[in-house]
């Protein structure tokens, strides 16, 4: 009895920390918040789609919740800068992942997201950041939330330009399958598209 106690109470304490997080986020910039909570749906209806029970996808979910913490310490010139960045600020955006993964790694609750958060921007063909890690090198839940991530950014309006429609999105998915995606991730998540990705926009 007081260790089922003593579980719930951690894992009361682990949600409080996510939220936490996510409040930050909120008074830091509402688009990226908003943002990491459509991933984190999508996320986790992709990882049922994909077989996995709740105890095995838990931590991509809130992984998923908090992918983009490292935000936090990217300058707001540049975070919300509404023109093209320049290599520079570039190379300053691409930090977040490991600033995330930082943050996280400093509570050791959080530990377990940290390898995930740190990749969700790797490419299947080695061309992502900020490893150039390929394949199966990449944490299977950072490949679901890279392509869950690239879902919402291109399915959100930006300053610069209008979201592509549900269809245009999941034509531009199946075309990366294989090259930024996993293939069989990608697949899976087409293949649901209507019951994974169309009720977050509805």
């Amino acid at each position: 009895m007081v260790i089922a106690m003593n579980v719930r109470c951690v894992t009361v304490i682990y949600h409080d920390l996510i939220d936490s997080i996510v409040a930050a986020l909120e008074a830091r910039d509402q688009y990226t918040a908003n943002h990491s909570r459509r991933v984190s749906d999508m996320t986790e209806q992709a990882c049922i789609a994909l077989g996995m029970n709740e105890q095995e996808y838990e931590n991509i979910h809130i992984a998923a919740h908090v992918h983009d913490i490292g935000k936090i310490g990217i300058p707001d010139a540049i975070l919300m800068k509404p023109g093209k960045l320049s290599d520079e600020e570039w190379a300053y955006i691409k930090m977040h992942p490991q600033i995330g993964a930082d943050i996280l790694n400093k509570s050791e609750t959080l530990q377990p997201l940290t390898k995930i958060v740190l990749h969700h921007h790797e490419s299947w063909d080695g061309g992502g950041y900020p490893s150039g890690l390929k394949k199966i090198d990449i944490p299977w839940g950072a490949r679901i939330i890279a392509i869950c991530d690239s879902i919402d950014a291109m399915m959100s309006d930006r300053i610069y330009r209008k979201a592509l429609s549900s269809e245009e999105c999941m034509n531009e998915i199946d075309k990366c399958s294989g090259r930024l995606y996993d293939p069989h991730i990608a697949k899976c998540i087409i293949r649901g598209w209507d019951k994974i990705v169309e009720p977050i926009y509805k």
